[in-house]
Protein backbone atom coordinates (compact mmCIF):
# COMPACT_ATOMS: atom_id res chain seq x y z
CA UNK A 1 0.00 0.00 0.00
CA UNK A 2 1.60 3.46 -0.88
CA UNK A 3 0.74 6.88 0.96
CA UNK A 4 -0.82 8.20 -2.09
CA UNK A 5 -3.33 4.71 -2.34
CA UNK A 6 -4.40 4.55 1.29
CA UNK A 7 -8.30 5.07 1.84
CA UNK A 8 -9.06 5.51 5.73
CA UNK A 9 -11.47 8.77 6.48
CA UNK A 10 -8.47 11.27 7.23
CA UNK A 11 -5.74 10.08 4.59
CA UNK A 12 -6.00 12.78 2.44
CA UNK A 13 -5.31 15.44 5.64
CA UNK A 14 -2.14 13.69 5.46
CA UNK A 15 -1.12 14.55 1.62
CA UNK A 16 -2.62 18.34 2.06
CA UNK A 17 -0.21 18.62 5.36
CA UNK A 18 2.67 17.25 2.66
CA UNK A 19 2.01 19.81 0.36
CA UNK A 20 1.13 22.52 2.63
CA UNK A 21 4.74 21.55 4.20
CA UNK A 22 6.45 22.10 0.63
CA UNK A 23 4.62 25.64 -0.07
CA UNK A 24 5.97 27.13 3.83
CA UNK A 25 9.49 25.73 2.86
CA UNK A 26 9.46 26.99 -0.40
CA UNK A 27 8.06 30.28 0.69
CA UNK A 28 10.34 30.41 3.60
CA UNK A 29 14.02 29.73 1.82
CA UNK A 30 12.58 32.64 -0.70
CA UNK A 31 12.10 35.15 2.35
CA UNK A 32 15.59 34.06 2.95
CA UNK A 33 16.97 34.01 -0.48
CA UNK A 34 15.48 37.89 -0.73
CA UNK A 35 16.85 39.08 2.13
CA UNK A 36 20.58 37.19 2.26
CA UNK A 37 20.85 38.86 -1.05
CA UNK A 38 20.32 42.07 0.15
CA UNK A 39 22.34 41.69 3.17
CA UNK A 40 24.89 40.91 1.29
CA UNK A 41 24.87 43.90 -0.80
CA UNK A 42 25.03 46.44 1.27
CA UNK A 43 27.61 44.45 3.55
CA UNK A 44 29.96 44.36 0.29
CA UNK A 45 29.94 47.85 -0.08
CA UNK A 46 30.23 48.72 3.26
CA UNK A 47 33.51 46.41 3.10
CA UNK A 48 34.79 47.26 0.35
CA UNK A 49 34.47 51.24 1.39
CA UNK A 50 35.96 50.88 4.81
CA UNK A 51 38.85 48.23 3.98
CA UNK A 52 37.22 45.79 6.23
CA UNK A 53 37.97 41.99 6.29
CA UNK A 54 35.28 41.23 9.33
CA UNK A 55 32.59 43.26 7.05
CA UNK A 56 33.37 41.63 3.66
CA UNK A 57 33.51 38.03 4.58
CA UNK A 58 30.06 39.05 6.55
CA UNK A 59 29.05 39.66 3.07
CA UNK A 60 30.42 36.44 1.69
CA UNK A 61 28.42 34.71 4.51
CA UNK A 62 25.10 36.32 3.37
CA UNK A 63 25.61 35.12 -0.01
CA UNK A 64 26.37 31.45 0.71
CA UNK A 65 23.13 31.64 2.83
CA UNK A 66 20.75 32.80 0.15
CA UNK A 67 22.54 30.12 -1.40
CA UNK A 68 21.60 27.29 1.33
CA UNK A 69 18.11 28.24 0.64
CA UNK A 70 17.91 27.73 -3.31
CA UNK A 71 19.28 24.47 -2.32
CA UNK A 72 16.72 23.95 0.22
CA UNK A 73 14.10 24.71 -1.94
CA UNK A 74 15.27 22.43 -4.87
CA UNK A 75 15.76 19.85 -1.96
CA UNK A 76 12.15 20.33 -1.48
CA UNK A 77 10.92 19.96 -4.65
CA UNK A 78 12.77 16.85 -5.19
CA UNK A 79 11.64 14.96 -2.15
CA UNK A 80 8.04 16.18 -2.91
CA UNK A 81 8.22 14.37 -6.33
CA UNK A 82 5.65 10.92 -5.93
CA UNK A 83 6.96 7.71 -5.99
CA UNK A 84 8.10 6.08 -9.20
CA UNK A 85 9.06 2.27 -10.79
CA UNK A 86 12.63 3.08 -9.21
CA UNK A 87 11.82 5.18 -6.11
CA UNK A 88 8.73 3.51 -5.07
CA UNK A 89 8.91 4.46 -1.77
CA UNK A 90 9.25 8.26 -3.15
CA UNK A 91 11.87 10.73 -2.95
CA UNK A 92 11.73 11.90 0.37
CA UNK A 93 15.50 11.57 1.41
CA UNK A 94 16.63 13.71 -0.93
CA UNK A 95 15.68 16.68 1.34
CA UNK A 96 18.71 15.10 4.00
CA UNK A 97 21.25 15.48 0.64
CA UNK A 98 19.67 19.37 0.61
CA UNK A 99 20.24 19.24 4.55
CA UNK A 100 23.85 17.77 4.48
CA UNK A 101 24.89 20.58 1.46
CA UNK A 102 23.61 23.32 3.49
CA UNK A 103 26.00 21.86 6.77
CA UNK A 104 29.02 21.80 4.19
CA UNK A 105 28.21 25.47 2.83
CA UNK A 106 28.25 26.38 6.65
CA UNK A 107 31.05 24.79 7.32
CA UNK A 108 32.95 25.82 4.46
CA UNK A 109 32.35 29.16 5.22
CA UNK A 110 33.36 28.73 8.48
CA UNK A 111 36.75 27.17 7.65
CA UNK A 112 37.06 29.98 4.57
CA UNK A 113 36.35 32.90 7.65
CA UNK A 114 39.13 31.57 9.50
CA UNK A 115 41.59 31.48 7.01
CA UNK A 116 41.19 35.30 6.00
CA UNK A 117 41.01 36.24 9.55
CA UNK A 118 44.23 34.66 10.32
CA UNK A 119 45.94 36.08 7.33
CA UNK A 120 44.68 39.46 8.57
CA UNK A 121 46.40 38.87 11.86
CA UNK A 122 49.26 38.21 10.22
CA UNK A 123 48.81 40.92 7.91
CA UNK A 124 47.08 43.31 9.48
CA UNK A 125 45.35 46.36 7.64
CA UNK A 126 43.68 49.24 9.59
CA UNK A 127 40.15 49.98 8.92
CA UNK A 128 37.96 52.99 7.95
CA UNK A 129 34.77 52.52 9.40
CA UNK A 130 31.99 55.80 9.50
CA UNK A 131 28.66 56.48 11.32
CA UNK A 132 26.70 55.90 8.07
CA UNK A 133 28.53 51.97 7.94
CA UNK A 134 28.00 51.22 11.71
CA UNK A 135 24.23 51.90 11.25
CA UNK A 136 24.00 49.31 8.10
CA UNK A 137 25.82 46.84 10.39
CA UNK A 138 23.58 47.49 13.00
CA UNK A 139 20.21 47.36 10.59
CA UNK A 140 21.89 44.09 9.26
CA UNK A 141 22.22 42.52 13.10
CA UNK A 142 18.65 42.91 13.32
CA UNK A 143 17.30 41.60 10.14
CA UNK A 144 19.50 38.47 10.64
CA UNK A 145 17.82 37.91 13.93
CA UNK A 146 14.49 37.98 13.25
CA UNK A 147 15.30 36.17 9.86
CA UNK A 148 16.89 33.31 11.80
CA UNK A 149 14.19 33.10 14.57
CA UNK A 150 11.48 32.87 11.62
CA UNK A 151 13.09 30.18 9.44
CA UNK A 152 14.13 28.88 12.33
CA UNK A 153 10.37 28.63 13.70
CA UNK A 154 9.16 27.35 10.48
CA UNK A 155 11.75 24.61 9.98
CA UNK A 156 10.36 23.10 13.89
CA UNK A 157 6.80 23.57 12.49
CA UNK A 158 7.23 21.63 9.34
CA UNK A 159 10.10 19.12 10.48
CA UNK A 160 12.57 20.98 7.82
CA UNK A 161 15.99 20.05 8.43
CA UNK A 162 17.58 22.46 5.69
CA UNK A 163 15.12 25.62 7.25
CA UNK A 164 16.53 24.39 10.67
CA UNK A 165 20.28 24.38 9.71
CA UNK A 166 19.04 27.73 7.84
CA UNK A 167 17.57 29.16 10.54
CA UNK A 168 21.02 28.30 12.76
CA UNK A 169 23.00 29.69 10.67
CA UNK A 170 21.37 33.21 10.47
CA UNK A 171 21.47 33.63 14.20
CA UNK A 172 25.62 32.63 14.02
CA UNK A 173 25.61 35.10 11.34
CA UNK A 174 24.12 37.83 13.39
CA UNK A 175 26.45 36.87 16.56
CA UNK A 176 29.05 37.43 13.30
CA UNK A 177 28.02 40.75 12.78
CA UNK A 178 27.21 42.01 16.04
CA UNK A 179 30.58 41.48 17.22
CA UNK A 180 32.04 42.91 13.80
CA UNK A 181 29.60 45.75 14.98
CA UNK A 182 31.41 45.98 19.10
CA UNK A 183 35.16 45.57 17.29
CA UNK A 184 34.44 48.88 14.85
CA UNK A 185 32.79 50.53 18.04
CA UNK A 186 36.20 49.75 19.75
CA UNK A 187 38.42 51.24 16.98
CA UNK A 188 36.50 53.88 16.87
CA UNK A 189 36.70 55.33 20.59
CA UNK A 190 39.85 53.74 21.36
CA UNK A 191 41.96 52.73 18.10
CA UNK A 192 42.37 49.01 18.76
CA UNK A 193 41.60 47.16 15.68
CA UNK A 194 40.40 44.21 17.15
CA UNK A 195 38.35 42.24 13.90
CA UNK A 196 41.32 39.72 12.67
CA UNK A 197 40.62 38.31 16.27
CA UNK A 198 37.05 38.28 16.60
CA UNK A 199 36.94 36.72 13.05
CA UNK A 200 39.02 33.79 14.60
CA UNK A 201 36.60 33.73 17.44
CA UNK A 202 33.54 34.08 15.39
CA UNK A 203 34.99 31.17 12.70
CA UNK A 204 35.34 28.35 15.16
CA UNK A 205 32.18 29.05 16.03
CA UNK A 206 30.75 28.62 12.31
CA UNK A 207 32.86 25.58 12.15
CA UNK A 208 31.25 24.38 14.97
CA UNK A 209 27.58 24.42 14.17
CA UNK A 210 28.59 22.94 10.84
CA UNK A 211 29.73 20.13 12.20
CA UNK A 212 27.00 19.70 14.30
CA UNK A 213 24.40 20.34 11.30
CA UNK A 214 26.43 17.53 9.35
CA UNK A 215 26.12 15.15 12.20
CA UNK A 216 22.80 15.86 12.76
CA UNK A 217 21.96 14.89 9.46
CA UNK A 218 24.14 11.91 8.96
CA UNK A 219 22.28 10.30 12.15
CA UNK A 220 19.04 10.89 10.00
CA UNK A 221 20.53 9.34 6.87
CA UNK A 222 21.92 6.45 9.15
CA UNK A 223 18.86 5.62 10.88
CA UNK A 224 18.02 7.19 14.57
CA UNK A 225 16.31 5.59 17.62
CA UNK A 226 12.79 6.00 16.63
CA UNK A 227 10.79 9.21 19.30
CA UNK A 228 9.94 7.05 22.33
CA UNK A 229 6.71 9.22 22.39
CA UNK A 230 5.58 7.95 18.61
CA UNK A 231 6.39 4.53 19.58
CA UNK A 232 4.47 4.17 22.57
CA UNK A 233 1.19 6.24 20.68
CA UNK A 234 1.49 3.15 18.28
CA UNK A 235 1.74 0.31 20.73
CA UNK A 236 -1.12 2.01 22.80
CA UNK A 237 -3.33 2.46 19.56
CA UNK A 238 -2.76 -1.67 18.72
CA UNK A 239 -3.18 -2.95 21.82
CA UNK A 240 -6.23 -1.02 22.85
CA UNK A 241 -7.89 -2.79 20.09
CA UNK A 242 -10.47 -5.67 21.08
CA UNK A 243 -8.35 -8.51 20.64
CA UNK A 244 -5.13 -7.89 20.83
CA UNK A 245 -3.05 -8.66 24.07
CA UNK A 246 0.10 -6.41 23.17
CA UNK A 247 2.25 -4.74 20.41
CA UNK A 248 6.09 -5.96 19.81
CA UNK A 249 8.92 -5.45 17.52
CA UNK A 250 7.54 -2.35 15.89
CA UNK A 251 10.62 -0.97 13.64
CA UNK A 252 9.99 2.54 12.07
CA UNK A 253 11.36 3.54 8.80
CA UNK A 254 11.80 6.98 7.58
CA UNK A 255 12.05 7.74 4.17
CA UNK A 256 12.39 11.85 4.44
CA UNK A 257 10.89 14.57 7.16
CA UNK A 258 6.91 12.87 7.90
CA UNK A 259 7.57 9.50 5.33
CA UNK A 260 8.06 6.81 7.60
CA UNK A 261 6.62 3.58 7.15
CA UNK A 262 6.27 0.55 9.70
CA UNK A 263 5.99 -2.65 10.78
CA UNK A 264 5.16 -4.51 14.18
CA UNK A 265 4.13 -7.93 15.49
CA UNK A 266 0.91 -8.17 17.24
CA UNK A 267 0.12 -11.05 20.02
CA UNK A 268 -3.57 -12.96 19.60
CA UNK A 269 -5.30 -15.44 21.12
CA UNK A 270 -4.69 -19.36 19.79
CA UNK A 271 -8.21 -19.60 19.19
CA UNK A 272 -8.56 -16.43 16.67
CA UNK A 273 -9.26 -17.76 13.23
CA UNK A 274 -7.88 -16.18 9.94
CA UNK A 275 -10.49 -14.07 9.18
CA UNK A 276 -10.55 -12.57 12.51
CA UNK A 277 -6.90 -11.66 12.53
CA UNK A 278 -7.33 -10.20 8.98
CA UNK A 279 -10.21 -7.73 10.07
CA UNK A 280 -7.90 -6.43 13.08
CA UNK A 281 -4.63 -6.18 10.90
CA UNK A 282 -6.83 -4.16 8.40
CA UNK A 283 -8.27 -2.15 11.02
CA UNK A 284 -4.92 -1.25 13.06
CA UNK A 285 -3.79 -0.87 9.40
CA UNK A 286 -6.18 1.99 9.14
CA UNK A 287 -6.27 3.63 12.96
CA UNK A 288 -2.34 3.83 13.17
CA UNK A 289 -2.44 6.22 9.58
CA UNK A 290 -5.38 8.07 10.63
CA UNK A 291 -3.84 8.64 14.14
CA UNK A 292 0.01 8.88 13.13
CA UNK A 293 0.33 9.39 9.32
CA UNK A 294 2.33 6.60 9.59
CA UNK A 295 1.90 3.05 7.20
CA UNK A 296 1.55 -0.23 8.66
CA UNK A 297 3.55 -2.17 5.60
CA UNK A 298 3.64 -5.59 7.91
CA UNK A 299 2.16 -7.25 10.50
CA UNK A 300 3.24 -10.10 12.25
CA UNK A 301 1.28 -12.85 14.32
CA UNK A 302 2.48 -14.12 17.84
CA UNK A 303 -0.35 -16.72 19.55
CA UNK A 304 -0.61 -17.13 22.94
CA UNK A 305 -2.31 -19.51 25.12
CA UNK A 306 -5.61 -18.49 26.53
CA UNK A 307 -7.29 -21.88 27.14
CA UNK A 308 -5.04 -23.37 29.56
CA UNK A 309 -4.16 -22.14 33.25
CA UNK A 310 -1.07 -24.48 33.36
CA UNK A 311 0.43 -22.86 30.51
CA UNK A 312 0.03 -19.31 31.64
CA UNK A 313 1.64 -20.41 34.95
CA UNK A 314 4.71 -21.96 32.42
CA UNK A 315 5.00 -18.55 30.79
CA UNK A 316 5.06 -16.24 33.69
CA UNK A 317 7.52 -18.68 35.48
CA UNK A 318 9.59 -17.90 31.89
CA UNK A 319 9.21 -14.79 32.38
CA UNK A 320 10.65 -14.65 35.74
CA UNK A 321 13.31 -16.50 34.87
CA UNK A 322 14.62 -14.82 32.13
CA UNK A 323 14.25 -11.27 32.97
CA UNK A 324 15.98 -11.47 36.02
CA UNK A 325 18.84 -11.05 33.96
CA UNK A 326 19.51 -7.31 33.60
CA UNK A 327 20.04 -7.69 30.31
CA UNK A 328 16.82 -9.09 29.45
CA UNK A 329 14.48 -6.39 28.82
CA UNK A 330 11.53 -7.73 27.40
CA UNK A 331 9.66 -11.55 27.01
CA UNK A 332 6.69 -12.05 24.19
CA UNK A 333 5.44 -13.97 21.45
CA UNK A 334 5.48 -17.10 24.42
CA UNK A 335 3.84 -20.05 23.39
CA UNK A 336 3.76 -23.62 25.12
CA UNK A 337 2.02 -26.86 23.61
CA UNK A 338 2.78 -29.06 27.16
CA UNK A 339 1.68 -31.97 25.24
CA UNK A 340 4.04 -31.92 23.01
CA UNK A 341 6.80 -30.58 25.11
CA UNK A 342 7.20 -27.60 22.52
CA UNK A 343 8.18 -23.54 24.21
CA UNK A 344 8.71 -20.40 21.93
CA UNK A 345 9.06 -17.35 22.61
CA UNK A 346 11.11 -13.86 21.87
CA UNK A 347 13.20 -12.18 24.42
CA UNK A 348 14.00 -8.46 23.93
CA UNK A 349 18.23 -7.58 24.64
CA UNK A 350 20.03 -4.78 25.38
CA UNK A 351 22.91 -3.90 23.31
CA UNK A 352 25.34 -4.86 26.65
CA UNK A 353 24.72 -8.82 25.47
CA UNK A 354 26.25 -10.53 22.69
CA UNK A 355 22.68 -12.63 21.66
CA UNK A 356 24.79 -16.21 21.35
CA UNK A 357 25.96 -15.52 24.92
CA UNK A 358 22.30 -14.74 26.52
CA UNK A 359 20.85 -17.48 24.67
CA UNK A 360 23.01 -20.00 26.02
CA UNK A 361 22.29 -18.30 29.74
CA UNK A 362 18.85 -18.45 29.18
CA UNK A 363 18.48 -21.98 27.13
CA UNK A 364 20.82 -24.01 30.27
CA UNK A 365 18.09 -22.17 32.82
CA UNK A 366 14.91 -23.41 31.27
CA UNK A 367 16.46 -26.35 30.00
CA UNK A 368 17.14 -26.91 33.68
CA UNK A 369 13.76 -25.55 34.84
CA UNK A 370 11.73 -28.07 32.12
CA UNK A 371 13.69 -30.96 30.88
CA UNK A 372 12.99 -32.67 27.83
CA UNK A 373 11.28 -29.51 26.72
CA UNK A 374 12.20 -28.40 22.79
CA UNK A 375 13.09 -24.22 23.26
CA UNK A 376 12.82 -22.26 20.62
CA UNK A 377 14.42 -18.42 21.52
CA UNK A 378 14.58 -15.97 18.94
CA UNK A 379 16.62 -12.94 20.44
CA UNK A 380 15.13 -9.51 19.67
CA UNK A 381 16.90 -5.79 18.92
CA UNK A 382 16.35 -3.52 21.41
CA UNK A 383 14.39 -1.08 18.34
CA UNK A 384 12.09 0.89 20.24
CA UNK A 385 11.40 1.92 23.54
CA UNK A 386 9.35 -0.71 25.20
Amino acid sequence: MSEYEFTGKNSGDFIEAAETRNRIIVKTSIIGIITNVLLSGFKAGVGILTRSIAVTLDAVNNLTDAISSIITIVGAKLSAKRPDKKHPLGHGRAEYISAMTVAAIVLYAGITALIESVKKVISPEKPDYSVISLVIIAVAVAVKIVLGLYVKKQGVKVNSGSLIASGSDALFDAIVSGSVLVSAIIYMIWGVSLEAYVGILISGFIIKSGIEMISETVNDIIGRRSDPELTKQIKSIISSHEGVRGAYDLIINNYGPDKNYASVHIEVPDSMTANEIDMIERHLTEDVYVETGIILTAIGVYSYNNRDEAAVKIRDDVERIVLAHDWAIQVHGFYIEIPAKDMRFDVVLSFGIEPKEALRIIHAELAEAYPGYRIIIAPDVDLSDI
